[in-house]
């Protein structure tokens, strides 16, 4: 399919729990988090730290972690404590810092039962696609973040879209994450960002998932974390309404993603550039 020449360019902002929106004119919101729930006193630690980061910088935070991986490489890899526990988990961290949650949904049966925890419903990549499992997660009247799958082109997402507004009203957030580049690789092609505005919804985008290299160290995926700065500039700069990052305290002992996850102590320093471009752009 071609590019399209025409689509609809007013964006329409998501409302997270009546707490504030994303979108154009609003303050950059923060998507970050552990990619996978590992213990409880990681996910204080993670939590408390982005809580006072996000507000001595003025911007919003969602606080982001896997309850299951369905999509690991290998059967053996760690996937989470499970929708029960982990749902319990994520819910405790939100009363007890009074944040937002925004976590995976991976089968349709699973999304009102995540919906009565969460804020927003995610949509794997991989999954972007899958009618039932956007349809479910809209229906329970969350906003859905879709993240734009590796084999997708920006106007592929269309349709996506129209299955979540077709079935709720919650709203749909479009993450960029990267595009299959060759075996075991991704690239970011920066014409997305502003191709995913032109389908109306804000546009996300995930700076650690972007330097993935999917299944590159065989039984699971490597990553080129030295990359993560650069892109995430470069996203600020031609325009986003919110960043995606995993962070971790120690990412070389991270359960899941440690390549490509961000040390949760050099946060507060990305996070000032980012927003630095990111006021220039929006004044543009």
């Amino acid at each position: 399919m071609a590019e399209p020449g025409n689509m609809a360019s007013v964006i329409q902002p998501v409302e997270i729990a009546g707490r504030f929106r994303i979108g154009p004119g609003q303050p950059l919101t923060l998507l970050a988090g552990p990619c996978v729930i590992e213990s409880e006193s990681i996910m204080r630690q993670i939590a408390g730290h982005l809580k006072e980061v996000s507000a001595r910088l003025g911007v919003n935070l969602i606080f982001k972690a896997s309850f299951d991986k369905a999509n690991r490489t290998s059967l053996e890899s760690y996937r989470g404590p499970g929708p029960a526990e982990g749902l319990a988990m994520l819910a405790a961290i939100g009363r007890e810092f009074d944040l937002p949650l925004i976590s995976d949904v991976h089968e349709s049966g699973q999304a009102a039962a995540a919906a009565a925890v969460l804020d927003v419903l995610q949509i794997p990549a991989f999954l972007c696609r899958q009618t039932d499992l956007l349809v479910a997660a809209a229906q329970t009247g969350k906003p859905v973040n879709v993240k734009k799958g590796q084999f997708a082109a920006p106007w592929d997402m269309a349709p996506a879209t129209a299955k979540v507004r077709s079935a709720g009203t919650g709203g749909v957030l479009l993450t960029e994450r990267g595009s299959s580049f060759g075996y075991n690789n991704l690239v970011v092609d920066m014409r997305s960002l502003p191709l995913l505005r032109q389908l109306g919804s804000p546009v996300i985008f995930d700076a650690t998932h972007s330097v993935q290299l999917p299944g590159g160290a065989g039984d699971r995926s490597g990553g080129q974390r030295r990359f993560v700065p650069t892109l995430a500039r470069a996203a600020a700069a031609v325009g986003i309404d919110g960043l995606f990052m995993e962070v971790h305290p120690d990412p070389r002992q991270a359960l899941c993603d440690g390549p490509n996850s961000w040390p949760l102590d050099q946060v507060e320093e990305l996070l000032r550039q980012v927003l630095a471009i990111h006021q220039l752009s929006a004044a543009v």
